[in-house]
């Protein structure tokens, strides 16, 4: 029925597993993806949307290390914004609103068309593991599969259960069953597991909604994409988003269900994600606000089916009938489905290597929300690291990991393998401390020709970012030794009301001038003919114009970037006692115990170690 024994096993095939999978087979692992319905591969659980603030720097990380989640969201987007385009650009975030059902079939199309991948729809029940090493998975069939790596992209199925006000029942998304068995199979094997908890909103019939009474959110007028790739192309027509307003008519309507509120009367005891919370925790916390934000985006471009974001809920399906009703625009809707909230297992990321491997039993990675993450974007971004590292585990190749300073992905695994999790994890920019670097524009430069030397990134790709870097710097080289004359440069700077120059000088400092765009430097023959004559791409005029406007700042972060390499040289060795350095904290020293760091700079990361702690392990070390 199966091969022998597979390279790789994947278990789940949502937005972790599909990258996983696709990861592990194109670079070149034979391996199996196991999921409990074919039918749902990559599913768009909660709402339509791809990217967001740091989250569309991690899939533009993606799609530069070679992963699907990129070329996918450009094939099925019905809307695109570059958000924060009034900030730096360590701000700017791509984001896409999705066609649900396009999505799902461009992410199965392209995995059918992944060689070495096999599939097959069933549930994984337990793992089968000898002398402390995963060697396959035993599914709910009782068939036994063999493998010398298993990725586990539960999610929120493992051991799932919905919550709809007083109602509950198991599932891991509404109609599909929750996975049973692989929780008590890892406790058994010392791991520790907790409970979490994420929501969702009502989905509505958009014929029944007044958008004549909402606020209109179209997209860029000049819209961008998130592959680097030449594959897909920006949208030349987009679907518009709309947005309206709860008020206290609502909030009071929503207040009479909540002693039928799981979220309230005890049902929920585990932690929902603080930073997308439920309209009745809004109501709650916020009580001083009168009205919050709704955001009404569409589920495909053939589908009336609307997501109402910003009233994820899990009250009785009446009161959000009733509640909803009040909201200017809906009040004549009529539901598909009412929201809800589900309740999962997870396994503290602690456990982890920064490979994704854990560290109780070899060969077995964790990738997705089964490590304390939520959002589409975290799980995909942990996925592709997962199926990477296990092709590398089977070839005893030494694991891929992406330091701090060099990924937002490598920001999301130290964060949870150094800090842990007691709440859904979700990316911001401010994680990040070195944000400059690590910006949406410059992924492929980061990050393509690394893949490209583990096998994954393309050679057309590795070609693609070769020229845009090339490109980029002869660009920047013309600006630096080109001069000009006052004549010439006055009457530009005139008009942004920007002090005159008395003499000649190089365009570059000109172009450093803060209200000095590019829209003002092609006013000059020189630089509009260089444009012109070398046929530059507005890729390479962006990075451009961000590596001359921000040069001081990625300067500062890159000499900030190599304190902290330093720091990561000074390793500490396997096993390492810290109950011998008696001037540590006892905090301190039952921290590093429980978690490991393999350097200082790990070490410092970890809550609960001081710079006190630091300074006594480096005397201790010997530096």
């Amino acid at each position: 029925m199966f091969s022998k024994q597979y390279d790789v096993i994947v278990v789940g095939g949502g937005h972790a597993g599909s990258e996983a999978a696709a990861a592990s087979a194109n670079m070149g692992a034979k391996t199996l993806l196991v999921t409990m319905n074919l039918q749902n591969i990559a599913q768009m659980s909660c709402n339509p949307a791809m990217g967001g603030i740091a989250k569309g720097q991690i899939i533009r990380e993606i799609d530069a290390l070679g992963g699907y989640s990129g070329i996918v969201t450009d094939n099925s987007a019905v809307q695109f914004k570059m958000l924060n385009r009034s900030k730096g650009p360590a701000m700017w975030s791509p984001r896409a609103q999705s066609d649900r059902m396009r999505f799902a079939e461009c992410w199965r199309n392209m995995l059918e068309k992944t060689n070495k991948l096999d599939f097959y729809q069933d549930t994984a029940s337990s793992l089968i593991i000898s002398k402390r090493k995963v060697i396959g998975i035993k599914t709910s069939l009782g068939i036994e599969v063999f493998s010398k790596s298993v990725v586990l992209t539960n999610g929120t199925f493992l051991n799932g259960v919905i919550h709809i006000g007083e109602k509950q029942f198991g599932g891991g998304r509404a109609g599909e069953k929750a996975s049973t068995g692989i929780t008590e199979n890892l406790i058994n094997f010392g791991f520790v597991s907790g409970r979490m908890k994420t929501g969702t909103p009502p989905r509505v019939d958009g014929r029944t909604l007044d958008y004549s009474k909402m606020i209109v959110q179209p997209g860029d007028k000049d819209p961008s994409k998130f592959s680097f790739s030449n594959k897909t192309f920006p949208l030349k027509k987009q679907l518009d988003c709309h947005m309206t307003y709860t008020s206290s008519v609502v909030h009071d309507l929503l207040r009479e269900g909540f002693d039928r509120s799981p979220m309230f009367n005890g049902s929920i005891k585990s932690i929902g994600p603080r930073y997308c919370p439920s309209i009745e925790d809004k109501i709650n916390r916020f009580f001083d606000k009168d009205r919050h934000q709704i955001f009404v985006e569409p589920e495909g471009w053939n589908t009336v089916e609307v997501y109402v974001n910003g009233f994820s809920t899990s009250l009785p399906e009446d009161i959000q009938f009733q509640a909803l009703k009040e909201v200017s625009g809906f009040e004549n809707v009529k539901f598909f489905r009412p929201g809800y909230a589900i309740e999962y297992d997870y396994f503290p990321p602690t456990q982890l290597k920064h490979s994704l491997e854990t560290k109780p039993i070899s060969g077995l990675f964790f990738a997705g929300q089964i490590n304390g993450t939520t959002g589409y974007e975290e799980a995909a971004a942990q996925g592709i690291m997962a199926g990477i590292n296990s092709f590398l585990y089977v070839k005893n190749k030494k694991p891929f990991i992406l330091k701090r300073n060099e990924a937002y992905i490598g920001v999301l695994i130290d964060d949870l393998i150094t800090k842990g999790t007691d709440e859904p994890y979700r990316m911001f920019t401010s994680r990040a401390e070195y944000r400059t670097l690590l910006r949406q524009d410059n992924a492929d430069l980061r990050l393509t020709e690394r893949s490209h030397k583990i096998g994954l990134a393309s050679n057309r790709r590795l070609i693609n970012m070769k020229k845009k870097e090339k490109e980029t710097n002869s660009f920047i080289s013309y600006l630096k030794k080109t001069s000009v004359t006052p004549s010439e440069m006055n009457p530009v700077l005139s008009s942004k009301g920007s002090s005159a120059i008395k003499q000649s000088v190089k365009m570059y400092k000109v172009f450093s001038r803060p209200n000095i765009g590019f829209e003002q430097m092609l006013a000059l023959d020189k630089v509009s003919n260089y444009v012109k004559d070398n046929a530059v791409k507005a890729d390479v005029i962006e990075q451009t114009e961000v590596q001359v406007k921000y040069s001081g700042y990625i300067d500062k972060e890159k000499l900030n970037a190599e304190k902290l390499n330093d720091l990561e040289k000074i390793k500490i060795p396997s096993g390492f006692n810290y109950t011998k350095v008696k001037s540590l904290s006892m905090e301190a020293t039952q921290k590093l115990t429980e978690i490991k760091p393999n350097n200082l700079s790990q070490a410092s990361r970890i809550s609960g170690v001081s710079p006190s702690d630091i300074s006594v392990l480096l005397v201790y070390m010997g530096r």
